[in-house]
């Protein structure tokens, strides 16, 4: 056994026991450990992991730990350029696409809304959200802490909101999401991209005082729903145009 202390800083202290939130301390460790051991098995997903210094010096999730180690582990920069230091992941994701766990149907929707793609079944085994992940390239949003922690999972980000709109926020703003956003260009219910159809083309699928009412339509070719700019339409453009703001 080996013998390192630890520091974590930011939002990384919500997930570690109360008494060891913002200090240094001592911590016993497996021969051959290495951090990304240690700090998962403290409490920590390394989805959430950014950027680890040992003694000083940046370092990946595979560096073992030997005796006197001291572990420095921080989150997402904001504001610090830290190109010249070496991160945790090769590279970043170049598209951002994501899949959601059973708890949030809600933000899947927004982020859908917003143009993002987005998986989400109430009914995905962590197996094989695991594996889509893998597979497609995809961010595990989730709140629970343990699926994050699963090997093959490398991009992920544990969600701390509990409501949709809020949650949508936090997601925008941890990922600088406001320049990739494309609005009303996917299905909200099947992830599939809306086309535009002429107005002649939807008897019979929209009330008739719609039709009345309205001139341009879009629809999905999965589930056939069909859209129009009503006041619904109206509310999500206000929430669209609020994050663009509050990120501009």
């Amino acid at each position: 056994m080996v013998t390192a202390t630890f520091r974590f800083y930011e939002e990384l202290n919500d997930f570690l026991a109360r008494p060891l939130r913002r200090r240094t301390f001592s911590c016993v460790c497996p021969n051959a450990a290495t951090a990304k051991h240690m700090i998962e098995a403290l409490g920590v997903p390394h989805t959430e992991v950014e950027l680890i210094l040992v003694n000083g010096e940046s370092v990946g999730f595979e560096r073992r730990l030997v005796e006197g180690d001291r572990v420095a582990v921080y989150p997402k920069f904001e504001a610090l350029d830290i190109q010249p230091l070496l991160r945790v992941r090769e590279r970043p994701l170049r598209v951002m696409r994501f899949i959601a766990d059973a708890h949030l149907g809600g933000l899947a929707q927004l982020l859908r809304l917003a143009g993002f793609d987005t998986l989400y079944d109430n009914h995905y085994p962590d197996a094989d959200i695991e594996a889509l992940a893998a597979a497609e390239h995809r961010i595990v949003l989730t709140r629970d802490r343990e699926l994050l922690k699963r090997r093959t999972i490398t991009h992920g980000c544990y969600v701390r909101t509990l409501k949709p709109k809020a949650q949508l926020r936090e997601i925008f703003d941890r990922l600088d999401l406001a320049g990739s956003a494309q609005p009303f260009r996917l299905c909200l219910m099947c992830n599939a991209p809306l086309r535009r159809i002429p107005k002649d083309e939807i008897a019979g699928r929209a009330p008739e005082g719609v039709l009345e009412r309205h001139t341009q339509f879009v629809t999905c070719d999965v589930c056939r729903r069909v859209f129009w700019e009503g006041t619904h339409w109206q509310r999500m453009r206000a929430l669209m145009d609020s994050l663009a703001s509050e990120q501009a």
